[in-house]
C-alpha cells in the first residue's frame, strides 16, 4: 500500500485524510492520487481570517534581552543595559528603547519562546520555510540557496494561488520581497527565500535597493527618492518597452511557439507557456507599477514610517498588500555584516536598530489598522534566532537560537497577550516552547490553508506542506 506520512486528523466518519490518501493511492476508491491531490488544492481558502501575510524579517538575530523579554533581576552580565518600561500588556517586559511599541502593545501578541537548534544564520531557511536546513558539510558558516531547498512559505502561497482558478491572470504577484533579496546587499544569496524544488517561477518578485559603497548602511540613514527606485529586479528594463512593442513581441513568440508545439506537446512546454504569460501580465500591470511608486504616498505618512530604508520599504510593503499581494516579506538585512547580528556593535543597536524598529513597526501597525487592513493581514515579526544571555564587551551578544521572541498582530490575533515564559536568564523556554514548524503552521492556518495539504515535490511525490507543527490557536481571539 502507498503510505503517505504526515499528521493524522480524523474526518467526521472516522476516516483520516491520511487514510483517504493511502487508499486513493491504490485506486480502491475509484480515483487516483493526482485526482485527490487536485481536490486537496481546490479545498484551500476556508477557516482563516487572513487574506495576506506581512512577514517582517529582522535578519541577524535581535536580542530577546534588549527587546521583548528583559530580565531586570538577572545577574549583571546577563540583564543588559536597558530597563523595562510600562506598556499595555500585563507581564510583558519591553525595552525602554521601544517606547512607541510599548504604547500600542494591546495591538499585538508576543511569543517569547521560539526555539530551534540551528544556531547560525542558515536558520533563515528554517524560519522562512518551516523545514530544517538541508544537510551541509560541517562548519559551513554560510550556505547559498539551491534548487533543492524547501520552498519558502511565500513561494508555496504563490504556487497555490497560481494553480487556483484565474491565478495565471493576477496583475500583482502573491509573493513579494522588499527591499532586496536576503543577503544580496551583503554579497550573499541566502537560502530559504526561494521557490526551491517548486521551481524558479515561484520565487518572490524582489526589488533591488543597494548601498552606496562598502561602508554604507541605508538602514541607518535617510534615503533619497533617487535611491528608492523600487523596481522589480525580474522586470528591470521592461518599463522602457511600450505596450505595443510588448504585444508585437508576444505575437512573434506565439508564431514561433506554434511551430514548436508541433514538435513538443509535453508538460515542460506548458509550464514554460504559463511562466511566459505570467511575465507579460506583470510587465504590463499598471496596478503593480503604481504600488511600487513610493512618490505617490503622502509626505506625512512617509515621515511617520521613517525615511531610512526599513521605514520606506514598509510603506511599499503596505502598498503591495493594498494592491493584492498575499505574502510580503519586509526585510531588515545586514549591509555591514553586523546590524542585528550584534556581536560587538551595541551602539548600532542603541542608535539605529531599536529606534528604527520602534518607529517603523509601530507606524505600520497603526497605519494598517487605520486603513482597515489589520483585520485581514497577519503581521509576523522575528529574526532567525536570538542572542546569548551572557553579554560581551559593549553589550554585544553571540548567536542563540534556543529561546527568542516573535511578534504577531492582525487577522484575529488577541492583542495585549503573551505566550510562553523563558527561564530566569532568557536562555531556554520554561514553558510553551514554539518551533519554526509551529510558526509556519500558524501562518498557513491563518490564511485558511491546512498545513497537511499535499503538493508534489520535484520527483512528483505528494508531500505535506509541513512535516510537523501545530497552529498557535491560543494567539487568536
Amino acid at each position: 500500500m502507498l503510505r503517505i506520512l504526515g499528521h493524522s486528523r480524523a474526518a467526521c466518519d472516522g476516516w483520516s485524510r491520511r487514510d483517504v490518501l493511502q487508499v486513493a493511492g491504490t485506486g480502491l476508491l475509484g480515483v487516483n492520487l493526482p485526482q485527490v491531490l487536485a481536490a486537496e488544492e481546490q479545498r484551500l481558502g476556508g477557516g482563516g481570517q487572513a487574506k495576506s501575510v506581512l512577514f517582517v524579517f529582522l535578519f541577524g538575530g535581535p536580542s530577546q534581552l534588549e527587546t521583548f523579554d528583559l530580565k531586570p533581576e538577572a545577574a549583571t552580565g546577563i540583564k543588559g543595559p536597558y530597563r523595562p518600561i510600562d506598556c499595555r500588556t500585563p507581564g510583558l517586559l519591553i525595552s525602554e528603547k521601544l517606547p512607541r511599541l510599548a504604547q500600542i502593545s494591546d495591538k499585538y501578541a508576543v511569543v517569547r519562546t521560539v526555539t530551534h537548534k540551528q544556531n547560525d544564520h542558515n536558520a533563515c531557511h528554517y524560519i522562512q520555510t518551516g523545514h530544517p536546513m538541508p544537510i551541509v558539510p560541517r562548519g559551513a558558516a554560510q550556505v547559498d540557496a539551491t534548487d533543492k531547498d524547501w520552498p519558502a512559505m511565500g513561494s508555496v502561497i504563490e504556487y497555490l494561488d497560481t494553480r487556483a482558478v484565474g491565478g495565471d491572470h493576477r496583475d500583482v504577484p502573491s509573493y513579494i520581497y522588499l527591499p532586496n533579496r536576503l543577503g544580496h546587499i551583503q554579497g550573499y544569496d541566502r537560502l530559504g527565500q526561494y521557490g526551491g524544488w517548486l521551481g524558479r517561477q515561484y520565487n518572490a518578485l524582489a526589488t533591488d535597493i543597494r548601498k552606496k559603497d562598502a561602508k554604507d548602511n541605508p538602514y541607518f540613514r535617510d534615503c533619497t527618492d533617487e535611491e528608492l527606485q523600487f523596481r522589480l529586479k525580474e522586470l528591470d528594463g521592461v518599463p522602457e518597452v511600450t505596450l505595443d512593442r510588448l504585444n508585437h513581441r508576444r505575437g512573434l513568440l506565439d508564431q514561433l511557439d506554434d511551430q514548436r508545439r508541433q514538435l513538443d506537446q509535453g508538460l515542460r512546454l506548458a509550464a514554460f507557456d504559463r511562466t511566459r504569460d505570467r511575465a507579460f501580465t506583470l510587465a504590463t500591470s499598471q496596478k503593480l507599477r503604481d504600488a511600487l511608486d513610493l512618490r505617490q504616498e503622502p509626505t506625512a505618512v512617509r515621515d511617520r514610517f521613517g525615511r531610512h530604508l526599513f521605514g520606506q520599504s514598509a510603506v511599499v510593503a503596505r502598498r503591495m498588500l493594498e494592491a493584492g499581494a498575499r505574502f510580503v516579506t519586509l526585510l531588515w538585512d545586514c549591509p555591514d555584516g553586523y546590524s542585528w547580528d550584534s556581536h560587538i556593535h551595541n551602539h548600532d543597536v542603541d542608535q539605529h536598530m531599536l529606534p528604527g524598529l520602534d518607529q517603523t513597526l509601530s507606524a505600520l501597525l497603526v497605519d494598517l489598522e487605520e486603513r482597515g487592513l489589520l483585520d485581514e493581514t497577519l503581521v509576523v515579526c522575528l529574526g532567525e534566532m536570538g542572542r546569548t544571555p551572557q553579554g560581551k564587551a559593549n553589550w554585544g551578544r553571540d548567536h542563540w537560537s534556543f529561546c527568542f521572541p516573535a511578534l504577531f498582530a492582525g487577522a484575529g490575533i488577541r492583542g495585549g497577550t503573551v505566550l510562553g515564559r523563558s527561564d530566569r536568564d532568557a536562555a531556554y523556554p520554561a514553558d510553551n516552547p514554539v518551533s519554526p514548524e509551529d510558526l509556519a503552521a500558524t501562518i498557513f492556518s491563518a490564511l485558511g490553508i491546512d498545513p497537511e495539504t499535499r503538493i508534489l515535490d520535484a520527483q512528483g511525490r505528494p508531500v505535506p506542506l509541513l512535516d510537523a507543527g501545530v497552529p498557535l490557536e491560543r494567539l487568536f481571539g
